[in-house]
């Protein structure tokens, strides 16, 4: 199949909605920002052998693809509205793209997220999706907003990815339902677009967890001019697969292992107790991890003393 083929085939599909005036087919797509709400916009890409294992199923890339980047969205308490994705090829593999292609509109129909346009070139295998959101204006969730005394919160459980990994790589030996929950969560992690949206007007600062809490963390930290206290006994650790390794390894997963696609959020303190309600409710799945302090430094502490890192997180270049 030649590049137009392609397109036409497997990404040319009816937007969502009625505010994509112009979608796939020309130089550039044109929508219609909802009324009254402010634009956001990120992008991420994902490598093969990098971001996915060599030999990865196509589907279950396209799915991760999406969920990676919609977490983006997730953070800043915003709604999802349109993509456009970038896809490097090997090869036109029409069998490897219709699979694909199910697997990104699995999750942009989920979240009611239409593909508007995008490039298709020959290479190493290659994704890259941007998203387009809106929040109200002057309410998106930054990282810069933390203030001493807010309580620090994560959704979900941490060091699912890095667990998940572990077994992809055949470093860890888990049983049939557990190494089914690891790879849903690595393959598919739930972007947490509901509860960043539940957080406007709550929470005072966000994040989501993708290069590992500690290296997340410590960005809310520098951008607000604050510092942290994290105590490393309440991190929300999945009983799914704790029992196979150590404490200690279980922690330091849950601090840097990344991919995990969770929110970290600070709240203030007068709004914890409503927070805490909801959590109480079921309404949101999070759990109180530590507090903002006034020193510039992230301390990680276990029952109340030191507890060190082997590595601080994940980094392309370091």
């Amino acid at each position: 199949m030649d590049e137009f083929d392609l397109i036409n085939t497997y990404f040319a599909r009816a937007p969502l909605g009625t505010d994509v005036l112009l979608g796939i087919g020309d130089d550039c797509a044109i929508v219609q920002p909802p009324e009254g709400r402010q634009l956001v916009m990120s992008i991420d890409t994902m490598v093969d052998g990098v971001h996915f294992p060599h030999g990865t199923a196509p589907e279950r890339i396209g799915v991760r693809a999406m969920c990676a980047a919609l977490s983006d969205l997730a953070a800043m308490g915003a709604r999802a509205h349109w993509f456009t994705m970038a896809l490097t090829l090997p090869e036109s593999d029409p069998e490897w793209v219709s699979a694909f292609a199910e697997g990104v509109f699995s999750v942009a129909n989920r979240y009611e997220c239409s593909l508007i346009g995008g490039d298709t070139t020959k290479g190493p295998l290659c994704v890259t999706v941007q998203v387009h959101g809106s929040v109200e204006p002057g309410k998106a969730l930054r990282r810069s907003g933390a203030r001493p005394d807010d309580v620090i919160y994560v959704t979900g459980n941490l060091g699912d990815g890095a667990a998940a990994l572990a077994v992809i790589q055949k470093q860890l030996t888990v049983s049939a339902g557990t190494y089914s929950y690891l790879l849903k969560r690595f393959y598919a992690p739930t972007p947490r677009i509901p509860e960043g949206e539940m957080l406007v007007g709550m929470a005072s600062a966000a994040i989501d967890v993708s290069d590992g809490l500690y290296a997340d963390l410590g960005k809310i930290c520098e951008a607000s001019g604050v510092g942290a206290v994290v105590e490393v006994t309440s991190l929300p650790i999945s009983e799914h697969w704790r029992s196979y390794t150590t404490e200690g390894q279980s922690q330091q997963w849950a601090l840097t292992g990344g991919d995990d696609y969770q929110l970290c959020f600070t709240v203030p303190s007068e709004h914890a107790p409503r927070l805490d309600s909801w959590i109480a409710e079921g309404r949101i799945n999070a759990t109180a991890i530590g507090r903002i302090t006034h020193k510039q430094e992230l301390l990680l502490v276990k029952n109340g003393k030191p507890f060190e890192l082997e590595r601080r997180g994940y980094d392309h270049f370091g």
